[in-house]
């Protein structure tokens, strides 16, 4: 029979021990659950709490192996001591008394209430328990490597192979977090927002090919036409950098910007007579087709240069390319007052919309919140094309990724307007992918 005072002192210990549990139970749930972006920001700001609780999620399998192992150390000596107490006062139904009680105890005031209040005011306590469950990890170090190296052996015997757990791209963290951007509001400016922030995380996957300006749209002069006609051209056309070609369109031999013209006719005292165009000119900047939109922008700001040319892999012109395309990439169209109104897309009153074949996917997932593949054609008649596998005929629907595709118009081989009606506006289902004329 245990004395007053052993009882005591024997039920004080449990219910210590069952704070140790509901600790690291519920300091485990805070530092797994916390916005670690939060926690990076505040570290940067000096708190240290916050940093320690970033530097142990680094290594998150070590920070759960450590206080899985305090807490079954906590909750065996628990119940070692309960059995022995309880011994003394009710003999053999110690055993399940300690079982039914302690279980019950544990679940609740060990598992249950820490971990709902953790996960609930996570990015609160996390900072806070840190330096506490720090020094944890630090006690139980060896014991946690040990248990880890025989885990590892056992699993090693039976063939399973074993990695160290894989951190979670950041990239695609952000990815979940900007179409979390908003919640339940859809104001165009969140939608605009969301558009922006997933362009920017694009670029380094997004060719020049994709947003060029395509050969057949690039406003050219050829260099060997009287100096009138070509000054004429410069003032007629809404761009500030012309390419110069010379016997054939392909040969590109100069770009020319309309101040520098306007500067070297200033000189002249207006005279256009007997100007030399190739001379005002700049060598022209070739890229090749493949170059993604990050490369590129780094490289226009370190060339100070604003106009490069595409080239395919065989040298032949693609297309042109500006800083304000790739920029227009992150933040939408930017237009002023001499840009020449372009007609793409036209909402019907049924939920259609009347598309042109040349514009791109992108500009449509990012007008519309659509999810149509761009990685597969950049422009829309590109994934008509792709995806039927041949040319369609006016008058042929198709319907794939839950959208409507009627053929509107087709002039030779290209397709020039497409009736596009989205899931929504369908009425009904339709399959997630393969054309179905």
């Amino acid at each position: 029979m245990e004395s007053p005072l052993g009882l005591a002192l024997g039920g004080g210990a449990i219910a210590v021990l069952l704070l140790v549990s509901a600790f690291l139970s519920g300091a485990e749930t805070a530092l797994t659950a916390a916005n670690r972006a939060r926690l990076r920001q505040q570290g940067s700001e000096g708190d240290a709490r916050a940093a320690t609780a970033d530097r142990l999620r680094e290594d998150k399998e070590r920070l759960v192996r450590s206080i899985l192992l305090g807490n079954t150390i906590a909750t065996v000596l628990a119940a070692a001591l309960a059995t022995s107490l309880l011994l003394g006062i009710a003999g053999d139904a110690a055993v399940p008394l300690v079982v039914l009680g302690l279980t019950l105890l544990l679940l609740v005031f060990g598992e249950a209430l820490p971990k709902t209040y953790a996960l609930h005011h996570a990015d609160r306590l996390a900072p806070l328990l840190a330096p506490a469950v720090s020094r944890v990890v630090a006690v139980l170090a060896p014991l946690s490597s040990f248990a880890a190296l025989v885990t590892g052996g056992f699993l090693r015997l039976c063939g399973m192979k074993v990695d160290r757990v894989a951190m979670t791209d950041p990239t695609d963290e952000l990815r979940g977090a900007i179409e979390l951007h908003g919640g339940e509001q859809e104001e165009e400016e969140i939608r605009a927002e969301r558009a922006m922030l997933r362009s920017i995380l694009d670029l380094a996957d997004v060719e020049v090919s994709e947003i060029m300006t395509h050969r057949r749209k690039v406003v050219a002069i050829d260099v060997g036409q009287p100096e009138e006609a070509i000054v004429a051209q410069v003032l007629d056309s809404p761009y500030t950098r012309l390419p110069l070609w010379q016997d054939d369109p392909d040969n590109i031999v100069g770009v020319l910007h309309a101040k520098d013209l306007l500067r070297a006719l200033q000189g002249r005292g207006g005279r256009v007579e007997g100007l030399d165009i190739r001379a005002i000119a700049t060598r022209p900047w070739f890229i090749p087709d493949t170059t993604t939109l990050l490369d590129q922008l780094q490289a226009f700001r370190a060339r100070r240069e604003h106009f490069a040319l595409v080239v395919d892999e065989y040298g032949s012109l693609q297309g042109v390319v500006t800083l304000e395309d790739i920029l227009e990439e992150i933040v939408g169209d930017i237009s002023d007052e001499h840009d020449v109104p372009v007609a793409g897309v036209r909402p019907q009153s049924n939920g259609s919309y009347l598309i042109d074949g040349t514009v791109t996917i992108r500009d449509l997932n990012r007008q519309f919140e659509w999810r149509l593949p761009d990685d597969r054609a950049s422009t829309l008649a590109g994934l008509v094309l792709y995806e039927v596998r041949r040319i369609p005929t006016v008058g042929q629907v198709f319907t794939f990724y839950g959208f409507r595709f009627e053929i509107l118009r087709r002039q030779r081989n290209q397709i020039t307007l497409v009736r596009v009606t989205p899931p929504a506006a369908g009425g009904e289902d339709a399959p997630a992918s393969g054309p179905a004329a």
